[in-house]
């Protein structure tokens, strides 16, 4: 189905026109009711698509109230059936504010976001549908049963765009977390945005806020760029992440905002014996002009649920305001597999608690089947290029007793401490590394030495990719 009905109307009234032999004047006149308000709107999007149409098309309501959850579902199904002529579909939400449950996206398929829609996620129960328990985890993360589908969800599929011109998406999470903080839930909430065994990814130019639990959760997934996303939560929401990679290979994340009552970026990729047995590591991720305010949590967790393996993450250009810590590694004993390989440089840290925090001791387990014999790999962290002013601890650094984190390097980085700090800045126990002009000067198992931590010069494939410029046209 084409984008504008509007635009056929047009065509069919300029043809008959001609055929009457009305002047060019007319013609002007007659169609300039249809036309006065016809806007062409550009984005940038992984690829352009050759078949459009708007969601009212399928009967939606952009009142606020009425449900679009089917609305949604057949505008996917029936455009779903255009891509397989290799042109590519998207739906454009226009403007309103759109009630809906969960609903699956598609391959070759962009979901567009005018500035001025709001989809609004129900709190009718019964429009989540339930799906099982990732297979990294073995468990939901609020109950060990099921989980809530995300409110925008996809799996198996290939060149996908969420994307708009800073549309919003509005999970009116208060309902959830009253349930999570009432125990009251038997299924784990749902997420805003999750895409699962896909790849070629693409969300950006978008408004989240209030999700029930994590904002945005690519899983199991490769060739992924998140970009200018703005991303807000109340500071005491629970758990509500705000982009949280798992088990994903080749991602860029940067340009993007975020206010969050949890880690606003969280690294993972699976947890204990079920992530062990997955063996899907994170790896490939760049993560640059990024900045996060989360007062009880990081600014980027690597962690907790590590159990695929973390490697090869480079974090740049990374502002942090009133936030717990800069980049923290949380594992734990039953955990195995490695955080290694970590880069990290040009940080700007205003009112922390920690500007480093590696913590060996995350006690949190699925169950307790987990191996007490499977021990993380924690080496190669490299920290350079570091101010931070009103600052409570410089650093707490806690390894494992008989598995010391490795191979720690930091330097070039000033820390001024808050007006009452604490009196150890340095607490280390269980870890081996070196540093290079850092102060308040650190702790004996950082001792100095000339050097400046590594920071890799060669591009990630997933820098190499270049978006197109596409556009959609409408009576906005």
């Amino acid at each position: 189905m084409e984008f504008s009905r509007k635009s056929l109307v047009i065509e069919t009234l300029i043809s008959a026109i001609f055929l009457l032999g009305l002047s060019s004047s007319s013609v002007a006149e007659l169609a300039a009711g249809h036309a006065t308000t016809s806007t062409t709107i550009e984005f940038p999007a992984l690829n352009c698509r050759k078949h459009s149409a708007v969601l009212t098309d399928f009967g939606g309501v952009g009142d606020g109230k009425t449900s679009n959850t089917e609305a949604f579902k057949a505008a996917i199904a029936n455009l779903s059936q255009l891509a397989a002529d290799g042109g590519g579909v998207q739906l454009v939400v226009p403007p309103g504010k759109w009630l809906t449950g969960s609903f699956n996206l598609t391959s070759h398929f962009t979901l567009f976001i005018h500035k001025d829609a709001v989809i609004l996620g129900t709190q009718d129960e019964s429009e989540w549908p339930h799906l099982p328990v990732l297979p990294s985890y073995g468990r939901g993360r609020d109950a060990p049963t099921g989980r809530f589908s995300s409110l925008i969800f996809g799996t198996n599929l290939t060149d996908v765009v969420i994307t708009g011109n800073n549309g919003t998406i509005d999970g009116q999470g208060a309902y959830w977390w009253k349930k999570f903080k009432e125990e009251k839930l038997n299924v784990t909430r749902p997420y805003l945005i999750e895409i699962m065994y896909s790849n070629q990814v693409q969300i950006s130019n978008l408004t989240l806020v209030n999700s029930p639990s994590w904002n945005v959760h690519p899983i199991y997934s490769s060739d992924i760029i998140i970009q200018h996303l703005t991303i807000l939560a109340p500071v005491d929401s629970p758990n509500t992440d705000g982009i949280d990679p798992d088990s994903c290979t080749n991602t860029k994340i940067e340009d993007s905002f975020v206010v969050s009552g949890d880690d606003c970026i969280a690294v993972k990729s699976g947890w204990d014996q079920y992530g062990i047995k997955f063996n899907m590591p994170t790896k490939n991720l760049v993560i640059r002009r990024f900045t996060c305010i989360s007062p009880d949590s990081a600014t980027i967790a690597l962690g907790s649920e590590m159990s695929g393996g973390i490697e090869d993450v480079r974090a740049e250009d990374i502002t942090a305001i009133n936030t717990e810590s800069g980049v923290r590694i949380k594992t734990a004993v039953g955990r195995g597999a490695y955080v290694k390989d970590i880069y990290v440089r040009r940080m700007t840290l205003n009112t922390m608690k920690y500007v480093f925090w590696m913590t060996g001791s995350y006690g949190s387990h699925p169950d307790p089947g987990f191996d007490p014999k499977a021990l993380p790999v924690i080496k190669g962290i490299n920290y350079r290029d570091i101010v931070a002013d009103n600052v409570t601890y410089s650093a707490r650094l806690d390894g494992i007793e008989n598995d010391p984190f490795t191979d720690i390097c930091i330097s070039n980085v000033n820390i001024k401490l808050t007006t009452k700090p604490k009196e150890l800045q340095w607490n280390c126990t269980n870890i081996q590394g070196v540093t290079n002009q850092v102060t308040p000067e650190p702790c004996n198992l950082l001792p100095e030495k000339e050097i400046d931590c590594p920071f890799p010069e060669d591009r990630l494939p997933i820098d190499n990719v270049k978006l197109k410029i596409c556009s959609i046209s409408g009576n906005f």
